[in-house]
């Protein structure tokens, strides 16, 4: 790490005022320790990946995303197949990337982790889907993709709200999206480890891990997941009762989720989701958090797509790779 870009976006968290303190801290840090840094903010959604892009071009060797799992994700889109190295910097309302990294909720302590991190190639996940004007297109994600439930929550969420209340809101509308959602199924097909026959499925929820740890209430939310894997972990909700889901959340709460006929934990190497035929339901996708389109889907695996900077072991605590 000798020549790096540290990209932001100014709304992201839950206390942008304070963030050009943050933000000079990092950099402070960065500076103290004989590295050229520059600092990018973002002017929308789409500019850092573009502003990750030119960095690239002017010669530096490393892009720190700092932000939320949304900024991690809009930059690693110009990085994917990149030599630079890719470090995580947690400013967000949602870190879970960094959670899994087991980077702490200070800036200026992460950054001083990443200051000793490795560069790893690491796989990511992509999705295919359809925007809102029936376009097809692709992303790339690091965390998780969903269709369903999670999707419509994340359709839901006012910006203003979700920085003024941060991540008391995401239970709110959580408990919203349960109390009042009506769950409709599609049809998912399963391309699973070591089997060429797709399994075809009615699902209301899909979820395609990549990481270990989500933090805060959801660690270990999928056994298995590791940002190493070239395959995918797939919750699938086989179920339009919510009480199945309640359920199945509480025990997650208390680290006892466990897995049935009705809500499977799917080892795949693929999976396409499409509505069911005569269905009248819109049915959303979202990758990292970010609301992305509608069904169809196809999601998979590229394998050795991005250089991620690996913290360096915290004692009690190791990386899944």
């Amino acid at each position: 790490m000798r020549r790096v870009a540290l990209i932001y976006n100014p709304a992201s968290g839950q206390h942008p005022e304070q963030r050009a303190k943050l933000i000079a801290n990092v950099l402070a840090e960065l500076r103290n320790a004989g590295i050229e840094v520059r600092a990018f903010a973002t002017e929308s959604s789409e500019s850092a990946g573009i502003e990750a892009l030119e960095a690239v071009r002017q010669g530096c060797d490393t892009i720190l995303a700092c932000g939320g799992d949304g900024t991690v994700h809009e930059v690693i889109q110009s990085l994917v197949g990149c030599s630079a190295a890719v470090g995580v910097i947690p400013m967000g309302t949602a870190n879970a990337l960094a959670a899994d990294l087991g980077l702490p909720a200070s800036p200026v302590k992460a950054v001083r982790m990443l200051l000793g991190a490795i560069p790893v190639q690491v796989p990511v996940g992509r999705v295919f889907y359809r925007d809102n004007q029936g376009i097809e297109r692709s992303r790339y994600f690091i965390v998780a993709a969903g269709i369903g439930a999670d999707a419509l929550f994340i359709s839901r969420l006012d910006a203003r709200l979700k920085q003024r209340f941060g991540y008391a809101l995401y239970c709110v509308e959580a408990f919203r999206v349960w109390a009042t959602h009506t769950f409709p199924m599609f049809a998912a097909s399963f391309v699973e480890s070591g089997c060429k026959t797709p399994r075809v499925e009615q699902v209301s929820q899909l979820l395609a891990v990549r990481i270990s740890d989500f933090g805060g209430l959801l660690h270990n939310l999928v056994p298995g997941a590791a940002l190493g894997n070239n395959h995918l972990r797939v919750i699938a909700f086989k179920t339009q009762n919510r009480l199945r889901y309640l359920r199945f959340m509480a025990a997650v709460l208390f680290g006892r989720h466990t897995f049935s006929h009705t809500v499977e934990l799917v080892k795949a190497e693929s999976v396409e989701c499409r509505d069911l035929e005569g269905s009248a339901a819109q049915l959303f996708v979202e990758a990292d958090g970010e609301l992305l389109g509608t069904l169809p889907v196809r999601i998979e695996v590229v394998p050795q797509a991005l250089t991620l900077l690996i913290p360096p072991k915290v004692p009690g605590r190791r990386v899944r790779l």
